[in-house]
């Protein structure tokens, strides 16, 4: 399971992810991403900080997020690690 929360603060625009970003979660937030991309043109950050578990098909979606201007922001040393090496260029 995982909950998108969509939030807008000072014209900024942030999604709070929550859960497990696996399987079919990965196809429900490319869904809300590409929907956010076409409706806003400002910065978006994603916050990862309840989020338990990034599969492959996850991290792609991700690194495809950062690609195209998201700030991703984590703070468990996994997912941290996941960040760093999506901003790093890893696959």
């Amino acid at each position: 399971m995982l909950r998108i929360t969509e939030r807008s603060e000072g014209g900024r625009t942030a999604l709070a992810l929550e859960g497990r970003l696996a399987g079919p979660w990965v196809d429900e937030l490319a869904r809300a991403w590409d929907t956010l991309v076409r409706q806003h043109t400002g910065a978006v950050a994603v916050c990862l900080e309840g989020v338990t578990f990034i599969d492959a098909g996850g991290k792609a979606l991700l690194r495809r997020m950062h690609e195209q201007g998201a700030s991703l922001v984590a703070s468990g040393c996994m997912t941290r690690a996941i960040l760093d090496d999506i901003a790093q260029g890893k696959h």
